[in-house]
């Protein structure tokens, strides 16, 4: 059984007061905001789009199985 997958979000503020927010386990994932709060939602949102993507284009996804098990 795979273990479901886990994303970790990091934040900081640049010196500008932008938020910057990004998962490290999803290349290019990663955005810019005026809050640390729109940050993280903003960046939540690009890593579901990124993995519908992924999804999408037939991509081996681990830990997928365990978000949408299919009834037999």
């Amino acid at each position: 059984m795979c273990a479901v997958m886990k994303f970790t979000i990091e934040t900081g503020q640049e010196d500008d007061g932008r938020w910057i927010a990004e998962i490290p386990e999803l290349s290019g994932v990663m955005i810019y905001a005026q809050s640390r709060e729109e940050a993280v939602v903003r960046v939540k949102s690009l890593a579901l789009r990124v993995l519908a993507d992924r999804l999408e284009n037939g991509e081996d996804i681990s830990g997928m199985e365990q978000v949408f098990p299919v009834a037999a």
